[in-house]
């Protein structure tokens, strides 16, 4: 490398130096995120603005992942607990209700966006993260397998009281999925309104019901 091009590259390097040093650092990025968002986004039908403020167990387990490393366990521990409470049982006390229609709302994604009337049935979108009937080919793997859900956890009759502790735990985890995992990445279903009451006992039915697909 001659003299003129070593002159012609230490301009270069300094800038680079600059750059790096006014970068932001790792817990800035979400404020950076959250704010080309709110300039770029637009509220219209059902999606409105409010969805780009995060709650706060969405800010802490988002800044966990952003340093890299997991929820320090009283925080999880904190959050599980508040989001505990919000688990709202079935008013009519019924956790089960036609698997065949909880199927339909498992393989529908429909729902939630701006196209969208804001009386019209959301789909529940199960298959896009989970394997539940083996006859359904086209289905993700974010999350477990929940073929033969109910069969492998020895429900037989979700009536019965040997069924209690797996029927109300499945229905809080439908409810919201952070009662039970702080930063699960699972919709919060029920909390968000995102399912109804019936469309929850719907996917119970798909689930738990000895009859089901998944449980064959």
């Amino acid at each position: 490398m001659n003299k003129t091009m070593k002159i012609a590259l230490i301009p270069a390097a300094a800038l680079l130096l600059a750059a790096c040093s006014s970068s932001p650092s790792g817990a800035d990025y979400d404020k950076i995120a959250l704010q080309v968002k709110q300039n770029s986004f637009q509220a219209k039908g059902i999606a409105t603005m409010d969805r780009l403020q995060p709650d706060e167990a969405n800010s802490l387990c988002s800044a966990a992942d952003v340093a890299g490393k997991p929820l320090d366990e009283k925080t999880a521990k904190a959050i599980e607990a508040a989001e505990l409470k919000t688990v709202k049982m079935p008013s009519d006390g019924k956790f089960l209700g036609d698997w065949k229609e909880g199927e339909k709302i498992a393989q529908s994604g429909r729902g939630l966006t701006w196209r969208d009337k804001a009386d019209a049935a959301n789909g529940g979108n199960c298959y896009n993260c989970h394997q539940m009937d083996k006859k359904e080919i086209s289905f993700g793997n974010l999350g477990p397998s929940l073929y033969n859900y109910g069969k492998l956890r020895g429900v037989t009759d979700p009536n019965a009281a040997a069924s209690k502790a797996i029927v109300e735990y499945t229905w809080g985890k439908l409810w919201n999925a952070r009662a039970y995992n702080a930063c699960s990445q699972m919709p919060r279903a029920g909390h968000k309104g995102i399912l109804t009451e019936k469309q929850l006992q719907h996917v119970m039915a798909l689930l738990l019901d000895p009859k089901s697909p998944v449980n064959q």
